[in-house]
């Protein structure tokens, strides 16, 4: 099958998941490129070509993050809590070969959906169908480079995810200069944002958050990266990276983030909410 027919035949696929309806939208502008939309939310894209072209603009900081982590194809031992299209694991398996990743992802259809459409064959990344924070329960203290939450049911991060408790936890997993990176969606006023750079504030010593100035004027709904750790962060070359990115974001860091939390309060489990709903067929925006 050539040209056009081919197109055509891989334009979209849809499949119903455990948690919803699932969608493969190929990407017009690349050949294997492919977005992943879950009830009609676009949750991650993918290009099975290049895994090292991060269309999302939240997933390209993120990306940005793995790169200053540690020496240049240096492995990481790495955690996703959430799955979508194993977009990062991607990512870091190709710009940091030897890499042992794991992925974890509720859906255990769309697991089986993504493994078939867009297979990460020779990759290296082991992916668990499971809850999250039971997962990292499992997890042996001190043993992880990497924790990403990119955990989404539906559109919304679910509650027991975004609490104090779940962030001791993700903690206790890291190891010495180890970094916790979550996705953190949210508009308006960022009453969720901020909730969870409170909850990270009491529970590491540095803490960082990456996002555009549209975001945190209120200006429209997005992604923050929220980062922490106990090691120092490298901000300096972030704040280079930020800028230099064709979707500029600013880093908050010292005194900026605890400015940003405010008079925000870190939630408990018995406090802990889900993150907002976004508006219809929001997430991730698109970067190009």
């Amino acid at each position: 099958m050539h040209g056009r027919a081919e197109r055509e035949a891989r334009t979209t696929v849809r499949a119903e998941v455990d948690h919803g309806h699932a969608e493969l939208v190929g990407d017009p502008d690349r050949p294997q490129g492919w977005t992943l939309l879950l009830d009609g939310t676009a949750q991650s894209h993918v290009d099975l070509d290049d895994p090292t072209h991060l269309e999302f603009e939240y997933v390209r900081r993120l990306g940005h993050v793995v790169d200053l982590m540690a020496p240049r194809a240096a492995p990481l031992r790495a955690l996703h809590l959430g799955g979508g299209a194993w977009t990062l694991a991607r990512y870091v398996a190709t710009t940091r070969p030897r890499s042992t990743q794991q992925v974890v992802e509720l859906d255990a259809e769309l697991v089986q959906l993504v493994a078939f459409r867009l297979p990460a064959d020779g990759l290296g990344i082991e992916v668990a169908v499971g809850d999250a924070r039971a997962a990292l329960a499992r997890v042996a203290p001190g043993s992880v480079d990497l924790l990403v939450l990119d955990a989404f049911a539906g559109a919304r991060t679910p509650a027991h995810l975004t609490s104090t408790e779940f962030l001791d936890s993700a903690a206790a997993a890291l190891a010495p200069g180890g970094v916790y990176a979550a996705n953190v969606a949210d508009g308006g006023k960022l009453g969720f944002a901020r909730s969870q750079v409170a909850a990270a504030l009491a529970r590491f010593a540095e803490v960082a958050v990456l996002a555009s100035p549209e975001i945190l004027h209120g200006r429209r709904f997005g992604n923050l990266v929220l980062l922490g750790s106990a090691a120092p962060l490298p901000v300096d070359v972030l704040v280079r990276r930020m800028a230099a990115d064709p979707f500029p974001a600013r880093v908050l860091t010292g005194e900026d983030v605890g400015r940003f939390a405010g008079a925000a309060r870190a939630p408990s489990d018995r406090t802990a909410t889900p993150s907002p709903q976004p508006p219809p067929g929001f997430f991730g925006r698109p970067a190009s």
